[in-house]
C-alpha cells in the first residue's frame, strides 16, 4: 500500500490479539488518526473484531509464546520476513520480548530504519527459578544487547528497576532507553464508586500463574479464613496454557470445592469488577507495570501488591495501598486483614490511587510520550 509524503506506516507486532487489545489498541487508534497507515501483525484467535473496527490493518501470524520448537519457530522466522518485505514500514513497534527479538531482527535483515521496543515485563524467562529459565537467559540477554541498539532504535520500559537494570548489564545504551509507566488507563471507563455495602471482597485479577503470586493469595485466604476473618476472595481470569507457569486445572478445581477462594474466570467488564470489590490483589512475582492495578486505582479501590519490579512503582506504598515481600502468604495475610478491618483507611488509599492515576498515568498522557518517541527516530 503506497503512503502519502506526510503519512507513515507504522507496524505493531505482539504475541497474542488479546494482549494487543488490551494494551496497545488505543495507542494504534490514536497513530492512525494521526495520519498514518497501521497495521497490526499478532497471532489473532478471539481479537479481531475491535482491531478491525479500529480502521487497522490485520495480519495473521502464528507465533508460539511458550514453545522453543526449532521448525516451528524458524517457520515463523521466515513468514515475518515476508511480512516486512512486502509492506516495508517506516517504523515498527515491537510488543513483549519474543516479538522484540524477532522483530528487531527481521527488521535489521529487511532495513526498517525506525525500532520502537517494548519491553513490557521481563516475564517467565526472568522471573522463573528452573534450570530452562536460567540456561535461556545468556544466550536471551546477548541478542537483546546486538539487536536493541541499531541506529534509530529505542527500547521503551515500563518501570525504573528494569530500566536501570538492562543499562547496567550494558544491554541497551542508555541513550537509547525510554521510560514510559504503563500503558495507559482510561480514566472514564474506569471511574470510582462507593464500596459495596457487603462482607469485604477481595480480588486477584491477572491469568491463573504460579508467578502471578496466586499460590500466594490462596494461602493467606485460607490463613484468615482459619483466623475468622469475614471475607471473600476471588480469582478473576483465565488460564493462560501456554504459559509453564500456568496453575493446573486439577489444582484449581480442589481450591473451588474446598471453598477458600471463588473462581471468576475471564471477565470482559472489569470496571464492574472493581466496583464489585472492597481491595484489589497482585502479589505477583515481577511486572512490567500492571495495567490491572492502575485500572483498579482508577476506580479507586485500595491495593495490596508485592515489593518487586513494576508492582513498587504502580503502588504507593502506605498512600495508595500496601506493598508486601514477595512469596510470603503469612505477609500477605497481615495487609489484607489490616485493610479488611478498617474501611476508612481503605478509602483513604482508593482517593490517593485515582489522584495518581489521574495525574500521570492516563491514556492521554501515555500515547502522547510513546508518539513523541516515535517522532524522534521517525521524524514528521
Amino acid at each position: 500500500m503506497k503512503t502519502s509524503p506526510k503519512q507513515k506506516k507504522i507496524l505493531y507486532f505482539a504475541g497474542e490479539d488479546w494482549a494487543f487489545c488490551l494494551h496497545r489498541l488505543p495507542l494504534a487508534r490514536a497513530a492512525r488518526e494521526a495520519g498514518h497507515d497501521v497495521v497490526v501483525v499478532t497471532r489473532v484467535r478471539d481479537h479481531a473484531a475491535p482491531i478491525k473496527q479500529a480502521g487497522l490493518r490485520l495480519i495473521p501470524l502464528e507465533i508460539s509464546r511458550g514453545g522453543m520448537r526449532p521448525l516451528q519457530e524458524i517457520n515463523t522466522l521466515l513468514n515475518l520476513l515476508k511480512i516486512y518485505r512486502a509492506e516495508r514500514p517506516d517504523l515498527v513497534h515491537h510488543v513483549a520480548i519474543k516479538p522484540v527479538l524477532y522483530g528487531s531482527l527481521i527488521a535489521a535483515l529487511t532495513g526498517v530504519k525506525a525500532v520502537v521496543n517494548a519491553l513490557t515485563g521481563m516475564g517467565f524467562l526472568f522471573t522463573s527459578q528452573s534450570l530452562r529459565a536460567r540456561l535461556l537467559q545468556p544466550p536471551v540477554e546477548l541478542a537483546l544487547r546486538l539487536l536493541l541498539n541499531r541506529r534509530g532504535s529505542r527500547v521503551i520500559f515500563q518501570n525504573r528497576d528494569d530500566f536501570d537494570a538492562l543499562i547496567a548489564k550494558n544491554i541497551v545504551a542508555r541513550d537509547n532507553a525510554r521510560l514510559i509507566r504503563g500503558s495507559g488507563v482510561d480514566i472514564d471507563a474506569f471511574s470510582p464508586s462507593p464500596e459495596p455495602a457487603a462482607i469485604p471482597v477481595i480480588v486477584l485479577p491477572a491469568r491463573l500463574l504460579w508467578d502471578k503470586g496466586v499460590g500466594e493469595f490462596v494461602t493467606a485466604a485460607r490463613l484468615l479464613k482459619a483466623r475468622r476473618v469475614q471475607a471473600r476472595f476471588a480469582l478473576v481470569g483465565d488460564r493462560d496454557a501456554q504459559n509453564p507457569a500456568v496453575v493446573p486445572q486439577e489444582k484449581l478445581d480442589a481450591w473451588r470445592a474446598e471453598g477458600v477462594v471463588e473462581l471468576w474466570g475471564w471477565r470482559s467488564d472489569m470496571a464492574q469488577v472493581y466496583r464489585e470489590c472492597h481491595i484489589v490483589c497482585l502479589p505477583s512475582y515481577r511486572e512490567g507495570f500492571p495495567k490491572v492495578l492502575l485500572e483498579a486505582a482508577a476506580c479507586g479501590r485500595p491495593l495490596i501488591s508485592t515489593d518487586v519490579e513494576g508492582c513498587r512503582e504502580a503502588v504507593a506504598h502506605n498512600r495508595s495501598g500496601l506493598l508486601v515481600p514477595v512469596r510470603d502468604a503469612e505477609a500477605l495475610a497481615g495487609a489484607l486483614a489490616d485493610l479488611i478491618a478498617h474501611p476508612a483507611r481503605r478509602a483513604a488509599f482508593g482517593a490517593a490511587a485515582r489522584e495518581i492515576v489521574v495525574g500521570e498515568l492516563s491514556l492521554p498522557v501515555v500515547i502522547a510520550r510513546t508518539l513523541a518517541v516515535y517522532a524522534e527516530v521517525m521524524p514528521y
